[in-house]
């Protein structure tokens, strides 16, 4: 992506853009954030960190391994699906917990199926669960537009899905016996997907991810590793409070960069 495409991106997302009067014809994308003096060496010098925190996983924020087991069905459980549609079809007519009785249908997820990167929020809202989608609305546009500033896009190299997968009345905080029921069809998801890069937005994501109660500011900045394959895991903000706290769109932003430069890691060129 050319780094005018870029800018736009980062304006739609509320970042200002800064820009020098004498750019380097080269000059790296990093230059649409206020404060990077020269973007070649910051973006050569993120990959070199992203590579080494890749190789070293985080430690864990509650004092064990950071690193969520996979989650153990019980007896009742079904078999794990072997198909994306099939699964899909248990999504839509689940009733293991009381969500079933208030929301309008289950929200799957969207996406590439062959995506090597998975975003993951927290539970559908009302348009959400209108239209059977996540991340729409102006929370999901504000989700395209940071996306998109590190070159994916929904409709062909990410997936999109919620831990939740119906949506809590008044978009309420999940219950722990909603996630419980409900995190097993992610894990399923994870398994069919086999994604690369996780990126958590929002702070009921990664705490559910992550099996922890820390703040999100402590858990941003740092990769953590999630499930049986240890796929790293990046926590970010959730578009819909970027929209009420613009003034952390620039640590998004960041959260962003990183992102990619892990990604970059596993995928050099």
């Amino acid at each position: 992506m050319d780094a005018l495409r870029r800018n736009q991106y980062l304006q739609t997302m509320g970042v200002d853009v800064w820009v020098s009067r004498h750019p380097p014809a080269s000059a790296a994308v990093a230059t649409a954030v206020a404060g990077v003096e020269d973007p070649r060496a910051a973006d050569a010098a993120a990959v070199h960190a992203a590579a080494q925190a890749v190789a070293r996983p985080a430690t864990a924020v509650t004092g064990g391994a950071d690193v969520l087991p996979a989650v153990a069905r019980g007896a009742d459980e079904p078999p794990a699906v072997t198909t994306w549609e099939s699964l899909r079809s248990e999504v839509l007519a689940c009733t293991k917990c009381s969500l079933h009785g208030s929301r309008t249908q289950g929200v799957f997820g969207v996406g590439s199926r062959e995506a090597q990167w998975l975003v993951v929020g927290e539970a559908p809202g009302a348009e959400e669960d209108r239209r059977g989608e996540p991340f729409v609305g102006r929370a999901g546009h504000l989700l395209d537009a940071m996306l998109k500033a590190i070159g994916l896009s929904r409709g062909s190299n990410v997936y999109i899905a919620n831990v939740l997968k119906s949506r809590p009345p008044g978009n309420r905080d999940p219950k722990p016996e909603e996630v419980a029921a409900c995190l097993p069809y992610l894990m399923r998801q994870i398994e069919l997907l086999r994604p690369r890069v996780m990126l958590a937005v929002g702070r009921i994501a990664a705490q559910n991810l992550l099996s922890t109660d820390a703040p999100l500011g402590r858990l941003r900045g740092k990769v953590h590793h999630f499930g049986e394959l240890n796929t790293p895991l990046i926590v970010t903000y959730h578009p819909a409070y970027l929209l009420r706290t613009p003034s952390d769109k620039r640590k998004a932003w960041e959260d962003l960069k990183f992102a990619r430069s892990v990604f970059q890691a596993l995928n050099p060129t």
